[in-house]
């Protein structure tokens, strides 16, 4: 036993700035993250995935409150997010919701190594994500992939 408050979970909060506030939360529901009330208000959208990953989609005056440094240009690409998902259906599925809701799918080429599998698609704003799978025996096993099957 240890003294002091409860141990919370290690977090990510990705903070991301839109265009279109309402627009990028009805993306966000459909690709299945799911709205935090408590968070969220005109300015601010947060929008779970997991019960430690957090998407807080921000208007740009929100986004200006926190930082000066200028938001990246559409077609530019500031960083790639990943997700992981359990199997290759949820993975084809998050693209195609993603295309079918303002986003684009496949904006790099998907990837089968077999062991592993993914896509990847724009959000309305032109923030990239990736979603994949891997093989639970070959991600969780202490040796690397087999050699052809790289990464």
């Amino acid at each position: 036993m240890t003294d002091g408050p409860p141990m919370i979970p290690r977090m990510i909060f990705i903070n991301l700035p839109v265009t279109d506030l309402a627009l990028a939360r009805r993306f966000y529901d459909a690709l299945g993250f799911v709205n935090v009330p408590r968070f969220t208000d005109e300015t601010a959208a947060a929008m779970r995935w997991s019960e430690t990953i957090m998407v807080m989609l921000l208007t740009h005056a929100k986004w200006a409150s926190f930082t000066s440094r200028p938001i990246p240009g559409a077609g530019s690409s500031e960083v790639m997010l990943c997700l992981s998902c359990t199997g290759r259906d949820e993975v084809d599925r998050l693209a195609q919701a993603a295309a079918a809701h303002g986003g684009a799918a496949d904006t790099n080429p998907p990837q089968d190594h077999g062991f592993m599998y993914g896509r990847s698609f724009t959000d309305p704003d032109g923030h990239v994500w990736e979603v994949m799978w891997m093989d639970p025996a070959v991600a969780m096993a202490d040796e690397p992939p087999a050699p052809g099957e790289s990464l």
